[in-house]
């Protein structure tokens, strides 16, 4: 399956409800963002804070381009936490951080408009 980062690409395949409920996507707050020079394109390396019943997991993201690494910390983002850890370079994944492509194919963060309890998943 290849996934479009294009605005203009048609919608996905159809999938059941069911599969949707299957992917955890939750809320958490960067507590440490840390250069990343070992990665293959420009990242960051984060730590989130999803609360006390996942608590702090680590991941990459490529978002250089749009954030400077200090406007990070304290700041809300949702990530996929049921994925399997994925290894990156030296870095083990453990979340996946979501965010849309602009204009120039950068990423976006996603995150809620309101401060909502870290943790909070997605429906």
């Amino acid at each position: 399956m290849h996934l479009s980062h294009e605005p203009d690409a048609p919608a996905g395949e159809q999938i059941a409800f069911d599969d949707f409920l299957k992917v955890d996507i939750r809320v958490g707050t960067v507590v440490a963002a840390h250069e990343f020079p070992e990665a293959r394109k420009p990242a960051y390396r984060l730590e989130i804070d999803f609360g006390p019943a996942i608590g702090v997991k680590k991941t990459s993201a490529q978002i250089t381009a749009n954030y400077a690494r200090e406007e990070l910390v304290g700041r809300q983002v949702a990530a996929v936490v049921n994925f399997p850890p994925r290894q990156i370079g030296p870095v083990m994944s453990e979340v996946l951080t979501l965010g849309f492509a602009d204009e120039a194919g950068e990423v976006v963060l996603f995150s809620p408009d309101k401060a909502v309890p870290d943790g909070s998943r997605l429906f």
